[in-house]
This record gives structure tokens, C-alpha cells and sequence, in this order.
């Protein structure tokens, strides 16, 4: 018989805890930066970063990209998971 794989225990940690999407707009809105700005730089619309605030997890890449915009550390919220 197979064993099942199993999520680690911290994978479940990550999603119920963090909130990339919210963590991200508190940080725009803290640092007096406009969500077209972010759109601006990111090359969409403002409704896609709505989009984006909106959810839970996001493609590495993309917060990555968010990550050197707004000049700041969103890793930094998964390390204490780890």
C-alpha cells in the first residue's frame, strides 16, 4: 500500500495565517503609496490589483515583482513559518 503524501504542518500554518493579498494593501495605504501606482508599475490595471489584494496567496514571481516595487520584504512573513 502507498502511503498518502501529506501537506508538512507548516504549509497549513502559511495558509491560514497570512494574507498576502491584505498584507500587501496595508502596506501600500501605510507608506502613502495609490494602488495605480502599484498598477502603474506593475504594468495593469488597478482592478487587477484588486484583484491581487484580494487574495489569499500569490505566484512567487508576481511578489517578487511587488516585493521591489514597494522596496519591501513580503518573504519576511512566510521565514517565521519555517
Amino acid at each position: 500500500v502507498k502511503a498518502k503524501w501529506q501537506t508538512p504542518f507548516f504549509m497549513n500554518t502559511i495558509r491560514e495565517d497570512i494574507h498576502i493579498g491584505k498584507l500587501i494593501h496595508t502596506h501600500l495605504k501605510e507608506h502613502g503609496q495609490s494602488v495605480a501606482f502599484l498598477a502603474r508599475e506593475l504594468g495593469c490595471q488597478r482592478e487587477q490589483c484588486y484583484r491581487i489584494f484580494a487574495k489569499k496567496s500569490i505566484d512567487t514571481d508576481l511578489l517578487i515583482r511587488i516585493a521591489k516595487i514597494l522596496q519591501y520584504d513580503f518573504f519576511s512573513y512566510y521565514n517565521s513559518c519555517l
